[in-house]
């Protein structure tokens, strides 16, 4: 018999689906709900068979009922990456609010805990540097960027308004950069970007001079932070992240060195308030989660890299060329 019955919002997508695999093989019941705008059912497609594991097409802006007792509900459904957003900003700032929303709800129905997938990305372009968890932010509410920071902020909110209304215990994690296996080859971010350019023998794209940095965290170390949360007794925002920051052009060039390509580094205009900096302080998750992450960038991406040789896209270009 399943010990906790869990519901993960998203569970479809890149973080997600690592989490419901986590959660399953601890023993956990999951309900993934995920209407697939930006999540992938190859995703989760192993575990379908798992009688603990549930998949649902549903979309969290619609009201919903879930059958029985819950006792996590966790929130990760939303577009992530600029790509996403941009090209999807309503339903982006929808799902932000009425998504949460409906969530929250569904969580105080259930008397269950709530989890919210926060982001780094709500400190802005930080003119505090690292970013601590008690630093406001400095985020253009009215530019491109806005329709997700804005949304992600509003979540924290009205997470924060039904813990101190209702007395909910509710989680904020603040997610900084992660990447691993099951990061889409299109999204947008650097590091499938830049691998996928490398291995296709492409000229390898840098924003701006490349000066601006970025701290990476691996998905399997960003799992673990977020079951010690669940665990936890703390209803403050934690950041989760790799405090060992790098510049971009830095990590082209240490993707260029593991794959031995000899693509040369393209540098086009910097997108509207790209942050220039992004590192997390992360005190808090080592105070009261006794986190940190454990695995080295060479070994992240390594792991990363295999896996893009191994998906479907990169072996169809390959028969292709």
């Amino acid at each position: 018999m399943a010990k906790w019955t869990i519901i993960v919002a998203g569970g479809a997508g890149f973080l997600g689906s690592h989490l419901c695999d986590s959660l399953l093989a601890e023993g956990h019941a999951v309900i993934c709900l995920d209407n697939l705008i930006t999540g992938d059912v190859d995703n989760i497609n192993h575990l379908i068979s798992n009688p603990n594991f549930k998949y649902l097409k549903q979309d969290i802006v619609a009201p919903l009922i879930i059958e029985g007792h819950v006792d996590y509900v966790l929130n990760f459904a939303s577009p992530a990456s600029p790509i996403d957003y941009l090209k999807h900003p309503i339903e982006t700032m929808k799902v932000g609010s009425l998504g949460t929303l409906n969530m929250l709800e569904l969580a105080r129905e259930k008397k269950a805990t709530f989890l919210m997938a926060s982001t780094s990305e709500v400190y802005g372009d930080p003119l505090e540097h690292p970013q601590k968890e008690d630093y406001w932010g400095n985020v253009n509410p009215i530019g491109p960027r806005s329709v997700y920071d804005e949304a992600k902020r509003f979540s924290e909110a009205i997470v924060m308004a039904h813990h101190r209304t209702y007395g909910m215990d509710t989680k904020i994690v603040r997610i900084f950069n992660t990447y691993g296996p099951r990061m889409r080859k299109d999204d947008g971010r650097a590091i499938p970007t830049l691998i996928m350019q490398a291995l296709n023998n492409e000229p390898m794209t840098v924003f701006g001079d490349g000066s601006q940095t970025r701290s990476f965290c691996y998905v399997s170390d960003l799992i673990t932070g977020i079951y010690r949360l669940m665990h936890s007794d703390t209803n403050l925002p934690i950041n989760l992240g790799n405090p060992n920051e790098m510049t971009l052009v830095e990590l082209a060039k240490t993707i260029q060195q593991m794959i031995g390509s000899k693509n040369e580094i393209v540098y086009e205009p910097l997108p509207e308030n790209d942050p220039k900096v992004r590192r997390p302080d992360i005190t808090r998750a080592q105070k009261l989660l006794g986190w940190r992450p454990q695995t080295s960038l060479q070994e992240g991406l390594k792991a990363t890299v295999e896996w893009f040789k191994n998906s479907k896209s990169y072996a169809e270009n390959k028969r292709m060329g």
